[in-house]
């Protein structure tokens, strides 16, 4: 047995931990009543768990010169990791728990039972704090019962206090359906608290040696689907918005009353310049513009309630048919929401890739990179979700113009196999132009640059050159529609100038009259205008 929670404990107990949620997961999914993107608590704890260890696994075992201990270093490693990658409410709320022990231990010499009580009921204050509107019957109740345990049991003895926290807690689990109606209706027990149980009881087996005996949560009775809607919140809000944010705690205080305006199931968690911030809204341009206003919003992940399976009913088989793109900026993102598509941030992982298209549950579905360098990412991610049975096909669009173009012909009334030709025939025949502005002197097949010199590329080659964004926005429209087109798309970024978008429509009504224009606030990073030319 051991005598203090040390780093190499802490790290058993994050493998240890994410081992047996794994082992549940599928378990721990069944108890969810609530047809919700944050629904899948299995997933979304092993998603966001993995993430910690990875955090941990990626540490060199170099202790930062801030006074920490080799035991807190681990932990804040591990709730760092929990916070970057954290899935859902209750991933999000896991992440400020894993803060919380860490913050109370961090420079505590030695942690024995004493120290572990106080460590969870830091954990408690922290994740009730992250929560705008706390709900009873859920992870909270979980945590602050297992707290209450380890401090009634008054002992430095580190044993003592771990089997008291984690047998509190499979009480307090028991208890929830008492707390909530919807999960005694449905006959089932929170499916957060379970989980956050088997992490407990994966500590007291790192600090005894022994794993508690507990029985399986009681699968779902077999009757009529229970009437409650999703877990937290009103039914009036149609999207799950996610991010993580770069700001001030000033200015996240700010966020948070903005957001709880726009929405409900607000969490924010994090700190030290990092957050997670997770809502319920139905304008999802202005919860990321709440974010652009508190700092830099990045990772943003959007999910459509009306994609999820209806409460009660079983896991489905994998059928019809979902989209999933990859997109930055909070207009395109809405755009691309509101076209029923799953959404990845930039730059992502085939990881990431594999984790969007298996929580669509479609049997068929098109993955549209919109960057030439997320195309082998894409291509890898698809190779892999065949082998789960999940048929994937990847249009390579190079940018979000060319999805909009593809997901507009999608029809879900032909063959698959014909559903991607339309589309990748929809992509191509979008020309695209992206307008920035110069970093660096360089060379180019359009003559020299200069640092500050505004660039239009034309399918990724620079076309012109220009000093004015105005001037040279119009300019490489009138260049693509010289070549003939109907319709163009105009996407504003996220530092474009106000009025930008307007100025080029008021020019191609007067240059080209018969061509239709349409254009959006795309907040799309490093890019004042994208352009689409069909």
């Amino acid at each position: 047995m051991l005598e203090t929670l040390d780093a190499a404990a802490v790290r058993r107990w994050c493998a240890g931990g994410l081992a047996v949620l794994r082992q549940h997961q599928g378990e721990i999914d069944e108890l969810n009543v609530y047809p919700v993107p944050d629904g899948d608590t299995g997933t979304n704890l092993v998603l966001t768990l993995t993430s910690a260890q990875q955090a941990l696994a990626m540490d060199l075992g170099t202790l930062p010169d801030d006074g920490s201990t080799g035991h807190g270093h681990a932990l804040r490693l591990m709730a760092q990791g929990a916070l970057l990658g954290a899935r859902g409410n209750s991933g999000v709320i896991l992440a400020q728990i894993l803060r919380g022990l860490a913050d109370a231990v961090a420079e505590v010499p030695a942690v024995r039972g004493r120290a572990l009580a106080t460590a969870l009921r830091a954990a408690t204050t922290a994740a009730y704090a992250a929560v705008a509107h706390p709900v009873e019957g859920t992870l909270l109740s979980v945590v602050a019962a297992a707290a209450g345990a380890a401090e009634a049991a008054a002992s430095d003895d580190l044993p003592t206090v771990a089997r008291s926290a984690a047998d509190a807690a499979a009480h307090a689990v028991g208890r929830t359906p008492g707390q909530l109606p919807a999960l005694a209706s449905a006959g089932v027990v929170d499916a957060g608290g379970r989980g956050f149980c088997l992490l407990l009881d994966a500590l007291v087996e790192v600090v005894t040696g022994e794993r508690p005996d507990r029985p399986a949560a009681a699968p779902r009775p077999v009757g009529p689907p229970p009437t409650a809607v999703r877990e937290t919140g009103s039914p009036e809000y149609a999207y799950e918005v996610q991010f993580l944010l770069d700001a001030e705690p000033a200015a996240v205080q700010r966020m948070r009353a903005d957001l709880a305006a726009l929405g409900d199931s607000l969490v924010v968690v994090g700190g030290d310049r990092t957050w997670h911030v997770h809502v319920h809204v139905n304008d999802i341009g202005a919860a990321v513009e709440a974010g652009v206003v508190a700092g830099r919003p990045y990772r943003i992940t959007v999910s459509r309630f009306a994609d999820q399976p209806a409460a009660g009913a079983p896991p489905p088989e994998r059928a019809g048919r979902a989209a999933v793109v990859v997109s930055d900026g909070a207009g395109i993102t809405e755009l691309f929401a509101r076209e029923g598509a799953a959404v990845v941030p930039g730059n992502p992982s085939s990881g990431d890739l594999l984790a969007a298209i298996r929580a669509t549950g479609a049997a068929g579905v098109v993955l549209l990179p919109n960057d030439p360098a997320t195309q082998a990412v894409a291509s890898l991610a698809a190779r892999e979700a065949d082998g789960t049975g999940v048929r994937v096909s990847v249009v390579p669009t190079r940018s979000p113009v060319q999805a909009l173009a593809a997901l507009a012909v999608r029809d879900p009334g032909r063959r698959f196999e014909d559903d991607v030709i339309a589309m990748a025939e929809a992509a191509g025949a979008c020309r695209y132009a992206e307008v920035c502005y110069a970093g660096r002197e360089a060379l180019t097949v359009a003559g020299p640059c200069r640092p500050g010199d505004v660039l239009a590329l034309v399918e990724g080659e620079v076309h012109l050159i220009g000093a004015d964004l105005v001037d040279t926005c119009t300019g490489v429209v009138d260049r693509m529609l010289g070549g003939g087109g109907e319709l163009v798309t105009l996407l504003s970024g996220a530092d474009a100038p106000a009025g930008l978008a307007e100025a080029v429509r008021e020019h191609v009504g007067r240059r080209w009259p018969f061509v239709e224009v349409q254009a959006y606030p795309g907040g799309q990073p490093h890019y004042p205008l994208l352009v689409g030319v069909e």
